[in-house]
């Protein structure tokens, strides 16, 4: 089976809604006119938040903390990949570069936690041409 094509977005919104228990996010298309909102939690939310505005809390906060890790560790986020859609439900990996040149990594996360990661990494955040398709049909909020 071949890999699925994947297409390069960028985060181009933020929705905080003051008393919500659920945040959105939107993400859309780099060379293209598609977009999709992903509903988040409100830590995930704040995160996404502190990092697009370059706030850093005083003490690491669980995202600050995993990316410390990764990074004391010698791991490097080389991409955040949106692979599937089920009911739903978005599907994430992270793709890790590891030391010594090793086969990077695929790790399985939710995409908030995946995207807040990313934009501290700085790498690039796909998503697969067929999730994109599906999701794409769906409203902003």
């Amino acid at each position: 089976m071949a890999a699925p094509r994947m297409i390069d977005v960028t985060l181009s919104r933020i929705v905080l809604r003051d008393g919500e228990e659920r945040q959105f996010i939107v993400l859309a298309e780099v060379e293209g006119t598609r977009g999709f909102p992903i509903v988040i939690g409100n830590n995930e939310a704040s995160e996404i938040q502190r990092v697009v505005h370059g706030i850093e809390p005083e003490r690491p906060l669980t995202h600050q903390l995993a990316f410390a890790a990764l990074s004391a560790l010698g791991a490097r986020i080389q991409a955040v990949e949106i692979v599937d859609l089920k009911q739903n439900t978005f599907f994430a990996r992270l793709w890790l570069e590891t030391p010594g040149g090793a086969k990077p990594l695929a790790i399985d996360a939710r995409p908030s936690d995946a995207i807040a990661l990313a934009l501290r990494a700085k790498c690039p955040i796909r998503v697969a041409e067929e999730v994109l398709a599906k999701a794409s049909d769906t409203q902003t909020p």
